[in-house]
């Protein structure tokens, strides 16, 4: 065991920090040996197979390219659950567990509760939603179909029921979906809210294989996503039904003001565990 890490190190030392290799090196045994952090620790003579050093060599080498290590193992863990990743979906971030966490905290489903995630990607939010509000009927909207998919499975190996369907928020049509009878009392979005001018600040893994779709909005307006999607809430949302974001952290005053002059009340903007601007909370 020793042995194998002091490689990864070594291989891998020009390309990541340390504590991105110590990181990388726990996720790699862990998928490729079974082996928790606790379990490399306390087993550092443990001698791996001739196929697992191979697969390890195979992992090491795609991460030279700077292709995510989740993208690589094809899983993640997001709020306690295995999450299947691929390029047609983002990869969940800590924040966005923030943002499940508030919701969690604050939504007391009732019967008859309904709640829409917008731009589910590989259906995360959904499904951790649906895991922990017992009662909630989930459902989930995305433009892409391969996302659509990828979430499909998710839901299915989470063993949670979540209705997924395709739709562009910012298409001037209205939605043929089947539920656009009824009224949600909660709306949630993880929207893109990138400028293609910050391309160019963005790290290499996340530029040349995350989902561009999913990323990025024009410079001219970086609130698109979040006045679309607040326009569909006010037709939406049943009174006081609840509308989340989670926001880029140089837009979140804009984006609560906005919501704010839309006439909705008890708007909140909260701060990430960095100390960012990072989740809105408002009411209709």
């Amino acid at each position: 065991m020793k042995a194998i890490i002091r490689f990864i190190q070594e291989q891998l030392r020009d390309l990541y920090s340390v504590s991105e290799i110590q990181s990388l090196s726990f996720l790699m045994l862990e998928s490729v040996c079974g082996m928790n952090k606790s379990s490399v620790l306390r087993c550092k003579d443990k001698q791996l197979s001739l196929n697992e050093r191979f697969r390890i060599g195979e992992i090491i080498e795609e991460l030279k390219t700077y292709r995510p290590i989740q993208y690589i193992l094809g899983e993640t863990e997001f709020y306690g659950l295995k999450i299947k990743v691929d390029e047609n979906v983002l990869i969940p971030r800590p924040e966005t567990e923030e943002l499940v966490e508030w919701i969690i905290k604050e939504e007391k489903p009732a019967t008859g509760y309904k709640l829409l995630d917008i731009g589910s990607g590989s259906g995360c939010i959904a499904i951790a939603l649906a895991k922990h509000l017992s009662g909630a009927e989930v459902f989930a909207l995305d433009i892409s179909e391969k996302a659509l998919n990828v979430a499909r499975q998710n839901a299915k190996e989470n063993q949670v029921d979540v209705h997924f369907f395709p739709h562009d928020i910012l298409s001037d049509e209205p939605p043929a979906l089947p539920f656009s009878s009824f009224s949600f009392d909660c709306i949630i979005s993880n929207p893109p809210y990138i400028t293609l001018n910050e391309k160019a600040t963005l790290a290499k893994n996340v530029l040349d294989y995350e989902p561009h779709q999913a990323l990025f909005v024009p410079d001219e307006n970086p609130l698109l996503f979040y006045e679309r999607i607040a326009c569909f809430a006010k037709k939406n949302l049943t009174p006081n039904g609840s509308l989340y974001f989670e926001t880029h952290s140089l837009y979140g005053q804009a984006a609560a003001k906005m919501l704010s002059n839309e006439n909705f009340r008890r708007v909140r903007l909260l701060k990430d565990i960095s100390g960012n601007d990072r989740i809105i909370i408002a009411k209709l």
